[in-house]
């Protein structure tokens, strides 16, 4: 299985959010080719600014592991992971991450330059399947304005 079929899987979780008019960001964790956890955006739904997509697939995968560390893991997700995410990130010790657009307004490395902020022995992948996840990201804006 590929980076780009479990990240066509992360957009149908941000096709959810979506549907439920959320920011459409959506992710999958797995380990190997298992999936493991799933999240969409539920900031709105929950009323909880830190209910992102990543937030609830990373709390979803430490539950049914039992373990708060996810080192052999790796979490795919539409949109490239603002601070608040990589933070989360770095703490669980995710072994992998992959992201499909870049945020230019709110992800991580506009806030944090070039400096590293995962964990020391986590790789990233970015730009897999970036023109779907930023036109969904379009779409769903342009029907809001």
């Amino acid at each position: 299985m590929t980076d780009a079929y479990f990240m066509k899987l992360a957009l149908k979780e941000a096709e959810r959010a979506f549907a439920e008019e959320e920011v459409p960001v959506g992710a999958i964790i797995t380990i190997g080719d298992r999936i493991i956890s799933r999240g969409y955006n539920m900031v709105e739904k929950l009323n909880d600014p830190t209910a992102h997509a990543e937030i609830i697939a990373l709390t979803s995968a430490f539950n049914h592991l039992g373990a708060k560390y996810l080192p052999e893991a790796t979490l795919y997700v539409t949109v490239e992971p603002c601070l608040m995410c990589t933070g989360a990130l770095y703490w669980s010790k995710i072994g992998r991450v992959v992201w499909g657009a870049d945020d230019e307004k709110n992800g991580h490395l506009r806030v944090t330059g070039k400096e590293w902020p995962f964990h020391p022995k986590t790789t990233i992948e970015k730009g897999i399947l970036k023109e779907e996840a930023a036109m969904l990201l379009k779409s769903f804006f342009k029907a809001k304005r």
